[in-house]
C-alpha cells in the first residue's frame, strides 16, 4: 500500500493528511505534535468502532465511512467500512486512515482557505455521514425487488444466503450510525457552528431510521422466506402422503395375490383378474371421496 502524507495550509490552521504511514513516520508526526503514540498507532488497527476521547492539548476521534462496493457480501465491519482517525489541536488537523477516500482529495480547491479548523472537521464528517446515503437507497430498493419475488411465489430466484448478508449489512450500518451519533452528541464546538454540525446530526437521524426500517423489513422478509419455504416442503409431503394413502391398500392387494399359493381360489376363477381390478378402482374411489370430504384434495 502506498504511503501518502499531504500537508495543506489554511489560513488559521494546518492539515497533515496521513495515508498507510509507516511506523516511523508516525513516530515522527507524535514527537513533532506531543501526540500520544498509542492513540496515533491505534489509529492504523482496521478494528476500531467510532469513538471520541478528551485528551490534554487534543480531540481523538474515530469515525467509519461506508466503504463496500454495493455487490458484496460483506459480514464485518472492516469489510463494510473504513476507518479516519482525526487529532484535533489548536492551529492543526491530523488524519490518518489506512485507506484513499475521495472526499478527502483535493479539499483545499473545494473551500475557502479562511475556514477554520471546525468548519473543515464538519466538512469531513458530513462525507462520512453521506457515504451511507447509497448503500441504504440500494438496499430499500433491494428489499423491495425480493418482496415482490418472493409475493409472486417465484422462490428459486432468492437464496437464504443473499437474505443473510444483506441483513447482516443492514445491522452493522446501523450500528456504525448510531455510535457515529453518539461521537456526534459528544464533540464539543463553537456555537458559531452549531448549526452545520446540526445538518449533520439530522442527516444521520434520518439515515439510522432508513437503515433500521430497511432491518425491520429484511428480517420480515426473511421470517417470510422461511415459512413459504416450510411451506413448500409441506405441500410435498402432503402429496406425497396422498400418494401412499392411494397406493399402500392397493400394494397389499397385489402382495397377497402374487404370494402364488395353489389354494387361492381367486387364481383359478375366470373372472378372479376383472374382481381384483374392480376391488382396486372401488378402494381408489373410496379413499378419494374420503379425501374430499376431509377438504385435502
Amino acid at each position: 500500500m502506498t504511503t501518502s502524507i499531504k500537508e495543506t495550509k489554511f489560513d488559521s490552521f494546518d492539515w497533515i493528511d496521513l495515508v498507510s504511514p509507516t511506523n516511523e513516520e508516525l513516530q515522527e508526526i507524535t514527537a513533532q505534535h506531543k501526540l500520544n503514540y498509542f492513540l496515533v498507532s491505534d489509529s492504523m488497527e482496521p478494528g476500531h468502532l467510532p469513538k471520541i476521547e478528551q485528551h490534554d492539548g487534543f480531540t481523538f476521534i474515530i469515525l467509519r465511512a461506508y466503504t463496500a462496493r454495493l455487490e458484496d457480501n460483506v459480514t464485518t465491519v472492516n469489510e463494510l467500512s473504513g476507518k479516519v482517525a482525526f487529532f484535533i489541536k489548536d492551529g492543526l488537523l491530523i488524519t490518518v486512515h489506512r485507506s484513499s477516500f475521495p472526499f478527502l482529495l483535493d479539499i483545499e480547491d473545494k473551500l475557502d482557505s479562511s475556514i477554520d479548523i471546525h468548519q473543515l472537521v464538519i466538512h469531513i464528517f458530513n462525507h462520512i455521514v453521506d457515504s451511507y446515503i447509497g448503500p441504504a437507497s440500494w438496499h430499500a430498493n433491494h428489499i423491495d425487488e425480493i418482496e415482490k419475488i418472493i409475493f409472486l411465489k417465484d422462490l428459486k430466484r432468492v437464496s437464504q444466503e443473499d437474505l443473510y448478508y444483506q441483513k447482516a449489512e443492514l445491522r452493522i450500518s446501523r450500528k456504525l450510525l448510531m455510535l457515529t451519533q453518539a461521537v456526534l452528541n459528544q464533540y464539543a464546538i463553537q456555537q458559531e457552528h452549531q448549526t452545520a454540525l446540526q445538518d449533520v446530526k439530522d442527516s444521520l437521524v434520518r439515515l439510522i431510521l432508513e437503515y433500521e426500517e430497511a432491518l425491520e423489513d429484511s428480517s420480515s422478509l426473511m421470517n417470510t422466506y422461511l415459512t413459504l419455504t416450510a411451506q413448500r416442503s409441506n405441500d410435498v409431503m402432503k402429496l406425497l402422503t396422498i400418494f401412499s394413502a392411494f397406493f399402500l391398500p392397493l400394494t397389499f392387494i397385489v402382495g397377497v395375490y402374487g404370494m402364488n399359493f395353489e389354494v387361492m381360489p381367486e387364481l383359478k376363477w375366470r373372472y378372479g383378474y376383472l374382481f381384483v381390478v374392480l376391488l382396486m378402482l372401488a378402494i381408489s374411489l373410496i379413499t378419494y371421496q374420503w379425501f374430499r370430504r376431509r377438504k385435502i384434495l
